[in-house]
């Protein structure tokens, strides 16, 4: 069965750190970090729904900038979501720019930012182009054990670490996946298509037999008649870690955020031979992420974030984090 989602490093291990995650069957993406995304063509950027910033440092954030003007001119909102204090630097990216012509536009494209103040308390603002992009605060809101974003499929969790700053960790939990039997929708006579996604959702939400699922002409079906058309197996757990200086504090939440993960996209800037400099600049080394990773009993590791330092030498910061990961 294929997986619904597809993670992929949007840059090389050396370039600006960012994750996007594909949902296979759906016209929607997420997207972890907002550095240089210009290797994205606008049909994949168009579909993200979501987009979860570790923090503001330049290669995570420029990106906001080229993100807007693919939107610009679309009937869509999307959701934002940062460290303390993003909600001030987005207002800043967009009051850098002159919105005089934005009357113009037929469409209310906007931003719905989160700022996560700890990991129980959050505080919104919005952003429209029919109001100029100027802030509009949308209150203090609640959330529990750091969940971001919480749907029947899917849910978000983030982690405060230091970075010398706050900076966000982040995981991606799958709930459950509704895999569907094409044969036996055959036997139904009954094609794929977009009508699936209903039949998955109302799958995931847990309806009854008697729920009237939308057909592939619009007509109801019962959603008991397709019970034996789907199966559903473990969801998949992604986790996102970059900038984050390897402390104790760190490395729990790291681990806790992490664990029984399918993929940890981890950062694994330096050699543990420069373990001082990598702890001056707040970030890890390749042996602590693999030790993090073997400690968060992941089944695989991406390492990514390398130095520049190490153009000529990325074989040995992969051999590191193996070696580390197996316990070596």
């Amino acid at each position: 069965m294929r997986r619904a989602l597809h993670p992929y490093l949007v840059n090389e291990p050396f370039g600006d750190p960012g994750l996007f995650v594909d949902f296979l069957f759906e016209r929607r993406a997420l997207l972890f970090d907002l550095g240089d995304i210009r290797a994205l063509p606008p049909r994949k950027l168009l579909r993200v729904s979501d987009i979860f910033v570790t923090h503001c440092h330049m290669d995570h954030f420029i990106g906001l900038d080229w993100f807007l003007r693919i939107c610009l001119g679309r009937e869509r909102a999307v959701r934002l979501y940062g460290p303390p204090g993003f909600i001030d630097r987005v207002e800043a990216k967009l009051a850098g720019y002159t919105w005089n012509l934005l009357h113009r536009y037929g469409n209310d494209f906007g931003l719905e930012v989160t700022e996560v103040l700890a990991n129980d308390r959050a505080r919104r603002a919005r952003f429209h182009v029919r109001q100029d992009f100027r802030r509009e605060p949308a209150g203090d809101m609640q959330i529990e054990a750091g969940v971001l974003l919480d749907e029947p499929g899917l849910r978000v969790r983030c982690a405060l670490l230091d970075h010398g700053t706050p900076c966000l960790g982040f995981a991606l939990e799958e709930r459950q996946h509704v895999n569907i039997w094409k044969t036996r929708l055959a036997e139904l006579g009954l094609p794929v298509g977009p009508w699936l996604q209903g039949l998955k959702h109302a799958v995931l939400a847990g309806r009854g037999d008697d729920y009237a699922i939308a057909g592939p002409a619009g007509q109801p079906i019962a959603l008991g008649t397709l019970r034996d058309c789907v199966r559903i197996t473990p969801g998949m757990k992604l986790a996102y870690i970059t900038d984050a200086v390897y402390s104790q504090a760190n490395a729990e939440r790291i681990v806790d955020l992490a664990h029984g993960a399918d993929s940890l996209f981890i950062e694994s800037v330096f050699l543990d031979e420069a373990a001082e400099r990598a702890a001056d600049k707040r970030h890890l080394t390749a042996g602590q992420a693999g030790r993090l990773a073997r400690a968060a009993e992941v089944k695989a590791v991406e390492p990514f974030h390398f130095s520049p330092i190490y153009r000529e030498r990325e074989a040995e910061l992969r051999a590191e984090l193996e070696r580390a990961l197996m316990g070596a």
